[in-house]
């Protein structure tokens, strides 16, 4: 059996058994609405892109035609001219009745039914996608859409999502770790690799952070790319052999690190590296100041990556200082071990755009790995505030109405030029705050919780006030 019928056998045993035990009826009562079920998933992805090809045809008619009520036999042609997927594409923006029929049972009983849903139909999802060579981008985005739609649709009831066990306590943001990257006063090292996580919980994560919406779009839709390459080379499939390196671009404070830590345990979870631990570094931890240095230090900083991620913040400075600057023999020393373990390394390159830019383009070699480029943008204001409550959560520190009025003052009146510092910006404003509340409460003998842990307008200001 292919990986099409593989997923869509156990996406009809696994759901007829939830809807079983939700109706505390027979399975075989459930197997025909679990089947169309199944039949519209995989129709939803095939119509995405526009095209159906013969084989995606047959597949669908061999592995879900025989399973329908009635069944469809037909032939390929017959198939065309029925228009079976007519604004079947459209069908995975929303989620489905049977859906949710799961979230609300598990909303009222405390059970975890549409979580087997979700978890079966990402697999029918991707093995669908499997069936070309390459997916195309709307095939990704078709069930990108679809995944969102039911997580909204699970948050919406109160249903914590696949990988997120307590809804009231999502993981830390980009707000709280993206501040907390290794300085170039530390040289770059690997850590413990991190334990194998679900690709699910993973993706929960990544979803808990605040602001990033394209950015998180964007690893979702790679994650997916890799994950039905994993599922063709499971089954001795043909595969492309598909970039690992990417680009972040962005002001400091955005996430990059964070990401790109989640981004490893997802390379991880889906085969592509054999640790999935994040090694970050710079331009000083790459390049010695004499010759022959250089090339011993990059390759120091890339071995310990290995099986993992190398994160190399300010990348751009590498192609600064001319033809004789050893930043060149550290980026040719890169493209070299790049081609050489290109099976078990990732690279991050990360800085401001137009410097990016012209990293790439100063090495051909750079050039032809770096074929992927995700912006991380700005906080809002509103996304800003609430890195700065959420800092208070986390240490027990809660605002007062004029504190909070303060805080969003000095957020909107704050210069957004370049090297704006975004979440450390607003970890200094919160570090402030702190440090002035305990000046203000210093000469009280026995201050209350609430004092210790209320921030007023007068502990609010500048950061270099």
């Amino acid at each position: 059996m292919s990986a099409l019928g593989d997923a869509a056998g156990s996406f009809v045993h696994l759901v007829g058994g939830e809807l079983a035990a939700l109706s505390r009826r027979p399975t075989e009562d459930h197997t025909v609405d679990a089947v169309r079920e199944v039949a519209n998933i995989v129709g939803g992805v095939l119509a995405a892109d526009g095209r159906l090809t013969d084989s995606e045809l047959t597949a669908y008619l061999d592995e879900l035609g025989p399973r329908l009520d009635p069944p469809l036999i037909v032939s390929t042609a017959a198939a065309r001219e029925m228009h079976l997927f007519d604004g079947a594409a459209e069908r995975l923006a929303r989620p489905s009745v049977l859906f949710d029929l799961l979230v609300r049972g598990d909303a009222r009983d405390g059970t975890r039914r549409a979580h087997t849903y979700y978890e079966a139909a990402m697999q029918v999802a991707h093995a669908t996608a499997a069936l070309d060579l390459v997916p195309s981008p709307d095939e990704l985005g078709a069930i990108d859409s679809f995944r969102t739609a039911l997580l909204r649709h699970l948050d919406a009831a109160g249903v914590s999502r696949p990988g997120q066990p307590v809804l009231a306590t999502p993981p830390a943001p980009a707000a709280t770790t993206a501040t907390t990257a290794t300085t170039a006063a530390a040289p770059p090292t690997a850590s413990d690799p991190p334990p194998l996580r679900p690709v699910a919980e993973l993706l929960a994560e990544l979803d808990a952070l605040i602001g990033l919406d394209n950015v998180k779009a964007e690893v979702r839709r790679l994650t997916s790319l890799l994950q039905v390459q994993q599922l063709r080379a499971e089954r001795g499939l043909p595969v492309i052999d598909t970039s690992h390196h990417l680009v972040f671009t962005g002001n400091p404070g955005t996430g990059k690190t964070t990401v790109a830590r989640l981004l490893s345990q997802v390379f991880h979870s889906v085969g592509v590296v054999s640790k999935g631990h994040l090694v970050e570094t710079d331009r000083s931890h790459l390049v010695a100041g004499y010759v022959g240095q250089t090339a011993l230090k990059t390759q120091q900083a890339l071995e310990s990556a290995l099986g993992g991620m190398l994160l190399i913040d300010e990348a751009y400075a590498l192609a600064r200082g001319g033809e004789d600057d050893f930043g060149r023999e550290a980026i040719d020393t890169l493209v070299k071990f790049m081609e050489d373990h290109r099976d078990d390394l990732a690279i991050v390159a990360a800085g401001y755009p137009e410097e990016m830019a012209d990293l790439i383009d100063a090495n051909p070699g750079l050039k032809s790995r770096f074929t992927r480029t995700v912006n991380f943008p700005d906080y809002t204001d509103d996304e800003l505030l609430r890195i700065f409550q959420l800092l208070g959560d986390r240490n027990r520190y809660s605002l007062s109405d004029d504190a909070l009025a303060r805080l969003r003052h000095l957020i909107a009146v704050e210069p957004r030029t370049r090297g704006f510092g975004n979440a450390r910006f607003v970890r200094n404003l919160f570090e402030t705050a702190i440090a002035h509340q305990a000046t203000r409460l210093a000469p009280l003998t026995d201050p209350s919780d609430e004092q210790l842990t209320t921030l007023t307008a007068d502990d609010i200001a500048p950061v270099d006030a």
